[in-house]
């Protein structure tokens, strides 16, 4: 298969299931709003037993259709821009992000119902981001400076007093997005790896004759330091 084909290919499974997860909300909602469900009781309701499924079904369910048109665009973008870059990690991360978020708002959050995907977006938005703080790559850190700028002003609904606003659902899945950023931190994707430059292979080479040392913007100056100490130690 051609290197075009393989991207294409990348691109359609990437964009599939975020698709089909949003349709699929959007056709819960139609079915509330033509059947005039009340579906709310369906959503995280905090330490108490009948508030658990709402883990599973609380990111299915939104308000109104405000509600939910605010929450499709990030959810297919960010979901979407996991699957394609972080291929390796991607079901993984975006099923610890969903699960987890959901427990941590039954554990933590107010004694009301709490509904939307909100959570869930605010987990892969802080997992994006992370990831370029953690992983240290230009991949990584394109992607979380891209993220920053489009959906930086998310920051503000992690704050309390929003009247309607599950502020907790956004606070606890950014929390929730920066751990699974750190669990997933050491599985590097295939784009990730270093290429050896060939002059490295020369057996000429010598780093020596270098100003900085051909890695030193790979470390971190703790890393550099722990080095130089260790050389010191075995002189």
């Amino acid at each position: 298969m051609s290197s075009k084909k393989v991207v294409q290919q990348r691109v359609y499974e990437s964009l599939s299931l975020p698709f089909k997860f949003v349709v699929g909300i959007w056709l819960i909602h139609f079915a509330q709003s033509i059947l005039h469900l009340n579906l709310g009781s369906w959503g995280i309701y905090p330490r108490e037993t009948f508030g658990l499924p709402g883990i599973i079904t609380a990111p299915l369910i939104h308000a109104d259709f405000p509600h939910l048109l605010s929450n499709t665009p990030p959810l297919f973008v960010l979901s979407a821009m996991v699957l394609f870059f972080y291929r390796s990690v991607a079901i993984s991360s975006i099923s610890l992000i969903y699960l987890l978020t959901g427990a941590a708002v039954w554990v933590f959050g107010r004694p009301v119902f709490h509904i939307g995907a909100s959570g869930v977006i605010y987990g892969l938005a802080a997992f994006v981001v992370f990831n370029g703080i953690f992983r240290r790559n230009l991949k990584s850190i394109a992607l979380a400076l891209i993220v920053g700028f489009y959906y930086g002003s998310m920051i503000y609904g992690v704050f309390p007093g929003q009247e309607g606003v599950s502020w907790e659902s956004h606070l606890l899945g950014a929390v929730v997005g920066v751990f699974a950023s750190f669990v997933f931190k050491n599985s590097i994707e295939r784009d990730e790896h270093r290429e050896i430059p060939s002059w490295e292979n020369d057996p000429t080479y010598n780093q020596e004759q270098f100003f900085l040392n051909r890695d030193a913007f790979l470390k971190t100056k703790s890393e550099r330091e722990k080095e130089t100490r260790d050389n010191d130690w075995f002189r």
